[in-house]
């Protein structure tokens, strides 16, 4: 009976779109984290009377036709790039973007990735890097003995050395974005990669020409609405049951269609 299997493309499809709010939840405090949302299709159908045929030597249409659909596929998980919240933090290299920037990291194969997750930090070496230990794009280092490290909206950062009174200028740090920026491949460790879909990355500055700005001692928050989350699966799991009775009625008529027959 085709019921069954259209109802079992509805409990798969729905079965994915709790693992995708379930991500979604998991990630509810991940710094600089972009929600999915599950995008659906119908499949393709049965057409057992064409609209718009001929129905009649005289030239009649069909008005209304019958067409059995196959049920619903997956189609995407796109990603929402919306901005979320900035969260103070009070820590000199937690850095938030406030726009459409993303922080260009380099990897250590010498490629290069993107991401929003600005909690930075130093590595023995001085230089500004991830969580992972990959320098933030250009490279800047803190001197060792330096002090008041500050941040700019532009990307700026100065310290002050020994010895003097005036800031110290050590670089800028650079943001990237993308025509298409649901079109990132997500990675791990809260980092994109371009591809054809995304767009080529073009480099840029902050505070400038439409990359955002930067918030020094802040945080991006993720872009998940707890509320909106649970409501999702709510429906989500209410639409799994009740294609769970559709296969449950299925084969009811096809128990009461053997017994006919015995």
């Amino acid at each position: 009976m085709r019921a069954l299997y259209t109802a079992a493309t509805g409990m798969a499809a729905q079965e994915l779109n709790v693992q995708v709010i379930s991500n979604n939840i998991a990630n509810m405090r991940t710094t600089g984290y972009k929600k999915q949302t599950a995008a659906f299709q119908d499949l393709i159908y049965d057409h057992v009377r064409r609209v718009g045929a001929q129905a009649s030597d005289q030239g009649t249409i069909i008005p209304v036709g019958v067409d059995i659909g196959g049920g619903v596929k997956t189609v995407g998980t796109p990603r929402l790039m919306t901005q979320g919240t900035l969260s103070a933090t009070g820590g000199d290299l937690d850095i938030a973007v406030r726009g459409e920037g993303f922080f260009k990291i380099q990897m250590t194969d010498g490629t290069f990735t993107y991401t929003r997750d600005g909690s930075f930090t130093t590595d023995s070496q001085g230089r500004i890097v991830t969580s992972a230990g990959n320098p933030v794009q250009p490279t800047i280092t803190v001197p060792s003995a330096s002090s008041g490290l500050t941040i700019n909206a532009q990307g700026q950062v100065s310290v002050t050395v020994p010895g003097s009174t005036t800031p110290t200028v050590l670089g800028q740090i650079g943001l990237t974005r993308f025509i298409n920026k649901a079109g990132l491949q997500p990675i791990g460790d809260n980092l994109f990669t371009d591809t054809p879909a995304s767009g080529a990355p073009q480099d840029g500055v902050a505070n400038a020409d439409g990359f955002g700005d930067m918030q020094q001692r802040n945080l991006e928050q993720a872009n998940v609405e707890v509320v909106s989350e649970i409501s999702d699966l709510i429906a989500a799991q209410r639409a799994y049951e009740m294609n769970a009775k559709v296969i449950s009625a299925a084969d009811q008529m096809l128990q009461s269609t053997s017994a006919m027959f015995r």
